[in-house]
């Protein structure tokens, strides 16, 4: 069965429209079928369709997604309630242990980052993992600290990354492996973002998937859930009776 490709992190302002635009354009033109630019709080309809519109121009779907960064456990919540409704993936930036923990076991949250390029600061570990396996978060991985590091800082997050990736696949953790660019000159095509993913410990049948199959499985999930026939897993209206 041929893959369907998917970049759910492109890291461009949402309003600079040329640079989105350039982003939408490559990743057309290296062959994905997917793509993301993420939002944070400030969702905006009218930005929100100028995206959908010139992906859908180029043969893309452009999956909605929001970002978050929570100061404390009562900003998680909040985010939480405001935007699980409103997006197709949503994401929880975590660069504080308690916050990533809470994170992980909370089901409406289907992606955990971990942004800090210093290994001291990142919280992805077998607690975290084994929350996150009761829920539904994968770990997104993104490529862009190793094509812009070198030296020895790319190799001691180089280490953590595989630490990481290895946890996560003892806890059968999904995992999606994005690009997390905003430059389109950092842009990779599917398979070679999927070799790069060899770097950090998996295995070829588990690089497709992270790139292909993981990410489609998070969006497809809930698309179903944001339908308004959902009612719960597993039951939806088919056809509502007539008084």
């Amino acid at each position: 069965m041929k893959r369907v490709f998917a970049d759910l992190h492109l890291r461009v302002n949402p309003k600079d429209q040329q640079t989105a635009q350039r982003i939408i354009e490559r990743a057309a033109k290296f062959g994905y079928k997917s793509i993301s630019i993420p939002f944070n709080t400030q969702l905006e309809i009218a930005e929100v369709a100028a995206l959908k519109t010139a992906s859908a121009k180029v043969g893309l779907d452009f999956v909605l997604r929001a970002d978050f960064k929570p100061r404390n456990q009562e900003d998680l919540m909040h985010f939480l309630r405001k935007f699980r409704r409103k997006v197709e993936v949503l994401c929880i930036v975590c660069d504080d242990k308690e916050i990533a923990r809470q994170a992980a076991k909370d089901r409406r949250v289907d992606l955990l980052n971990f942004p800090s390029l210093d290994y001291r600061k990142r919280f992805f570990d077998r607690a975290e993992a084994e929350l996150a396996s009761c829920g539904l978060a994968a770990l997104e991985v993104d490529a862009k600290s190793l094509l812009v590091l070198g030296g020895p800082p790319r190799v001691r997050l180089l280490a953590s990354l595989r630490r990481e990736v290895s946890i996560a696949r003892e806890f059968h953790v999904p995992i999606v492996f994005s690009s997390g660019v905003s430059d389109p000159q950092l842009m990779r095509m599917p398979r070679d973002l999927v070799s790069l993913s060899f770097l950090v410990g998996l295995g070829e049948s588990e690089a497709l998937d992270a790139v292909s199959i993981n990410p489609q499985t998070i969006v497809g999930r809930n698309r179903v859930k944001l339908d308004s026939k959902f009612v719960a897993p597993g039951i939806t209206v088919v056809r509502e009776a007539k008084n």
